[in-house]
């Protein structure tokens, strides 16, 4: 929030490149720019892919059809503002200025930078601060060693593109490295989105787990067991340009990031618990036994 004030720091560095990490909010990027001016005329912006309307759908903040699958740069856009807006925290909240469809208007429609835009994936791997295969997808069952998990047959068929987190770094190397990103958006993520059922069957088989997972059907989980999305928004993503233009191809396999990532997982657990007694009633209503 202070750029501004080291823009003659700025200036004797003299920077080729500058990497945004961290905009949030329109006035992040207008103070990046406003800093940048006269400095450095290459801004590489770290977005993400909840600017696509597809995003607003699953949240259920955009109503009407369905959008198409994949998504590419070219799909259409949220149609609301402020997509973790929360009118009982304060207005300067961040989540109450959140919104990278703004931050990207900034940087890609200022005379005085060449911008370039990565829209991130759901991102896993080692000090991943909100513990997403953890509490998600089932990480904390198999450390618990529990011999079936329950999952709702809407949210395994489910499918939200991801990416490991040294792959990420990787794509966002590339495009601070070449030229070629100038003015243009990417979309960053694993060429496959499987299924949540199928992730969480790989999860299992870097595990060793021999137990069963159990689909129960719609409408048949209390809601606290279920995810608050609209579910039949698949958040499929392609990012075929980033690889066509600039040549990106994963240096981490699909199996070695998940292996890495539920080894930290497991040895930085989250202080939590979860109370299975209702869970067990269900399953018993299933014909299983714990």
């Amino acid at each position: 929030m202070q750029l501004e004030k080291f823009k003659d720091d700025f200036k004797k560095l003299s920077p080729d490149v500058v990497v945004d990490m961290i905009a949030s909010t329109e006035e992040d990027a207008q103070i990046a720019v406003n800093t940048l001016k006269g400095i450095s005329d290459r801004l590489v912006t770290v977005s993400s892919q909840d600017v696509y309307r597809a995003y607003g759908i699953v949240r259920k903040a955009d109503n009407g059809s369905l959008e198409p699958t994949p998504i590419t740069e070219n799909s259409a856009l949220r149609l609301n503002r402020y997509p973790y807006q929360d009118p009982s925290k304060d207005p300067n909240d961040w989540c109450n200025k959140y919104d990278k469809i703004l931050v990207e208007d900034i940087v890609m429609n200022n005379p005085y930078v060449n911008g370039t835009i990565l829209r991130l994936p759901a991102v896993y791997g080692p000090h991943d601060s909100q513990h997403r295969l953890f509490k998600y997808l089932y990480l904390k069952h198999f450390s618990d060693n529990r011999p079936f998990i329950l999952m709702d047959e809407p949210f395994s068929k489910w499918r939200w593109t991801h990416s490991y987190v040294e792959n990420v770094a990787h794509a966002i190397a590339l495009a601070i490295t070449n030229e070629k990103s100038m003015g243009r958006i990417y979309n960053v993520g694993e060429s496959q989105s499987p299924s949540m059922l199928d992730f969480v069957t790989q999860i299992g088989k870097v595990l060793k787990w021999d137990g069963e997972i159990i689909l129960a059907p719609q409408g048949y989980l209390p809601e606290e067991m279920t995810v608050p999305f609209n579910l039949e928004q698949q958040l499929i993503v392609d990012s075929n340009l980033i690889r066509e233009e600039l040549g990106f191809v994963e240096p981490v396999s699909f199996t070695d990031g998940l292996q890495a990532t539920v080894e930290w997982e497991l040895t930085n657990q989250p202080n939590e618990t979860l109370n299975y007694a209702q869970e067990d009633k269900l399953l018993r209503e299933l014909g299983r036994t714990i």
